[in-house]
């Protein structure tokens, strides 16, 4: 007789095995598989300080597409919807009310780096922010009319979005919107 396993009985130990793991004795074998610990955790998405979440890319499996600004020439990443609408609309205005926006004026999605979740910055992550005029951070970067102007326009925004210049922090190159996707 041969001292090698045959099919039959290794499908029966692999069976019984099986079964042994599936139909536990008793509740508590039941409970440890069933516990958090042993369920698939979903990944959490980390927010942006606006409440939207923060995406990796663009234009791939990502809710933040390239988007033209009409009457400018420019394209810039921004999350579509109502954040593409409102963003596109203060890039637009920018450019015929306060100053005619150039190559490398208008800056949209970008990673989040060591850019803290709780900063308004962060939002441009998540398609839900823009730089317009990246290089004018600073006060001081325009002229009075022209804070007027940028005023007038994000108020017709009616506090949907906010201007980085009013910030404690200022930016005067940063909009962004106010709330969350709810």
């Amino acid at each position: 007789m041969s001292t090698h396993p045959n099919r039959r009985s290794v499908l029966a130990v692999g069976t019984a095995a099986t079964a042994a793991y599936l139909l536990p004795t008793g509740t508590a074998a039941a409970a440890d598989r069933n516990t958090p610990a042993s369920r698939p955790r979903p990944t959490k998405i980390p927010l942006s300080q606006n409440g939207w979440e923060i995406q990796n890319r663009t234009n791939h499996a990502s809710t933040v597409l390239t988007r033209s600004v009409s009457g400018t020439g420019l394209r810039v990443d921004v999350r579509i919807g109502l954040p593409e609408l409102l963003l596109l609309h203060i890039a637009r205005r920018f450019h015929y009310e306060v100053q005619e926006l150039r190559t490398g004026d208008l800056q949209g999605w970008s990673r989040i780096g060591r850019t803290p979740l709780t900063s308004p910055a962060s939002n441009l992550s998540s398609g839900t922010a823009l730089r317009i005029v990246p290089g004018a951070r600073a006060s001081g970067s325009y002229f009075p009319w022209q804070v007027e102007r940028i005023r007038v326009i994000v108020a017709d925004c009616a506090g949907a979005v906010r201007w980085g210049g009013d910030d404690a922090a200022a930016d005067l190159s940063l909009y962004y919107l106010t709330a969350g996707p709810s």
